[in-house]
């Protein structure tokens, strides 16, 4: 009789609940929730002095907890054999390119007034912005190539070739954040963010590394 240790009882029920039905719908709700918290705060006043600002720069800070977070899928879904995360990965990357969304609309509007010729001027000249606006067309099309019947057409090898672009939207929104942060001597935060996705990129670079070693040599 096979003996089923802690550690597999808990990833089985791990795997259990992700496959749960109702695990999206819960996903869905908890990935609006800072949305919702950041609308109450604009309906009753409790932005701070300057509501703009504070706006945009919460979409941008959950733009990159969302970038985290998707990033973070697959170590754990190894690490802790949890194949059933993977089923996560859609919602989760589309919700890094919904904030990212709000995060470009906040600084359309309330920097910018929606002035698409000032907008337009404003991309190149600053490098913050460039970097972010190169960040947000990455994310666009990764955003695009999401559905299952455009995976289909592509094919799964080129599909998965394209969406290593995340690597470089990981690269370009954490040199926005330190380009916003340097002018005002204030990158405490940005370190947090390029630990945390440092680690997770390294992971991926050890572990092809050891994947290629196992290859065998093409004679």
């Amino acid at each position: 009789m096979a003996i089923v240790v802690p550690t597999q009882r808990w990833a089985a029920a791990v795997n259990a609940l992700c496959l749960h039905p109702w695990s999206k719908p819960l996903l869905f709700g908890l990935m609006l929730l800072p949305l919702c918290v950041l609308v109450g705060a604009a309906v009753f006043d409790q932005l701070g002095a300057n509501p703009a600002q504070a706006l945009v720069r919460s979409t941008g800070d959950w733009t990159l907890r969302a970038l985290c977070l998707v990033l973070a899928l697959t170590p754990l879904r190894v690490g802790l054999q949890l194949p059933a995360l993977a089923r996560w990965r859609r919602m989760l990357g589309l919700f890094v390119f919904f904030y990212a969304s709000l995060h470009l609309l906040c600084y359309s509007w309330l920097d910018m007034g929606f002035e698409l010729g000032d907008i337009a001027r404003d991309i190149p000249k600053r490098p913050f912005i460039l970097v972010g606006f190169a960040a947000f067309v990455l994310l666009c099309a990764l955003a695009l190539t999401s559905p299952h019947r455009v995976v289909r057409m592509m094919g799964g090898k080129h599909w998965r070739r394209l969406h290593q672009l995340v690597y470089a939207v990981a690269g370009l929104a954490l040199l926005h954040f330190f380009w916003m942060r340097a002018g005002k001597n204030d990158v405490a935060e940005v370190w947090v963010y390029t630990a945390i996705l440092g680690y997770l990129l390294g992971w991926r670079l050890v572990r092809a590394a050891k994947y290629m070693r196992k290859r065998p040599l093409a004679l």
